[in-house]
């Protein structure tokens, strides 16, 4: 009798969400709906097989937020059953995975936990490198902006400097980053993503930096950051169920006295050119490390992409991976599922 059940809810669950095209005396409203959960369903998979890459299941919320397309809450959540019944999801603890591994779950859940600490000292050290000349904004980026932290994990911040002098204010932090090294607390100060308020708009416009835009957790400078995210309303093509960013729940952070005496010291035709020789040096000895295949800690290959108002890592590299991998993950899901993808 259970067998039989579950293929009759299976095929009225289908029938409920493929096949109704008889609500209105031509069937149009039906087929207006039947494209809608065939768009929402395809979103669902793809967004579950993003995070999958990350083997980081999604609660039904989630899911919802990072969805590709306008949806109901409610309609992600008929839609998610009706995966689950045809196993093309697994839904264990209340979290959505392609495979039926309770392993992914219990990961998740201890990273969320050490997260809840990393997070704390995370905001500390973000105070800190904004009380940095010309640090105008300061937002905490990486896997810990999703609220996850593996064992050792690095702590990542994304950077806002002020005009022209982007360059002047990274060598400065990267010196903290040198004496963190002393103390062997070099993976708390990944200082990787620097624009600066000339280039607020993130230049590549795509899945993975669409989700580390409104996943940033912002720190200090609510100001410059506002501005940001107002530079990126793009993401909302990408992600259009995602909420205003949480500027609201910053903390007022009072700039030191030297700051603005430092900052005053440069604003010249000399701190114009130390911030372009600071720029040539950087260039100089990254092109170099990408000559001789240098790698990081991790084995992955570094680089860095250096221009007047920017310094991130390069796109050709961690970014190029994870869309491919995802564009594989599509690939086998249309020829296993005929799934259509936008």
């Amino acid at each position: 009798m259970g067998v039989a059940y579950k293929i009759f809810f299976c095929y009225r669950e289908k029938c409920h969400f493929r096949q109704r095209i008889d609500q209105d005396k031509n069937g149009k409203t039906g087929l207006i709906e039947n494209h809608l959960n065939l768009r929402t369903e395809a979103s669902i998979l793809q967004t579950v097989g993003y995070f999958d890459i990350f083997q980081y299941p999604l609660t039904a919320e989630e899911i919802h937020r990072f969805l590709g397309c306008p949806v109901t809450e409610k309609k992600v959540t008929e839609i998610l059953k009706l995966l689950c019944v045809e196993n093309r999801l697994f839904c264990i603890k209340g979290f959505y995975s392609l495979t039926n591994n309770p392993a992914l779950v219990r990961r998740r859940e201890d990273g969320n936990k050490r997260a809840l600490h990393l997070l704390e000292i995370a905001y500390r050290i973000g105070n800190l490198l904004y009380k940095f000349p010309f640090v105008k904004g300061v937002g905490i980026s990486g896997s810990l902006s999703k609220n996850y932290a593996d064992e050792g994990a690095d702590i990542d911040f994304f950077i806002i400097t002020s005009s022209n002098r982007l360059w002047i204010a990274r060598t400065l932090l990267h010196f903290l980053k040198k004496i963190s090294f002393l103390v062997g607390k070099e993976h708390w100060y990944c200082m990787n993503y620097f624009i600066d308020e000339d280039a607020l708009e993130i230049a590549e416009k795509n899945l993975f930096t669409a989700t580390e835009v409104v996943t940033l957790k912002p720190v200090c400078g609510e100001e410059v950051l506002k501005d940001f995210f107002s530079a990126n309303e793009w993401v909302s093509g990408f992600l259009p169920n995602t909420k205003s960013n949480p500027l609201n729940e910053m903390g007022f952070m009072n700039e030191p006295w030297y700051k603005n005496i430092v900052e005053k010291l440069f604003n010249n035709r000399f701190g114009v050119w130390l911030d372009e020789y600071l720029m040539r040096v950087t260039k100089k000895r990254w092109v170099q490390k990408e000559t001789n295949h240098q790698v990081n800690m991790k084995g992955e290959p570094v680089g860095l992409k250096i221009g007047k108002h920017v310094a991130r890592p390069n796109p050709e590299h961690l970014q190029k991976k994870i869309l491919d991998m995802l564009a594989e993950k599509k690939a086998i899901m249309k020829m296993e599922w005929d799934i259509k993808f936008d």
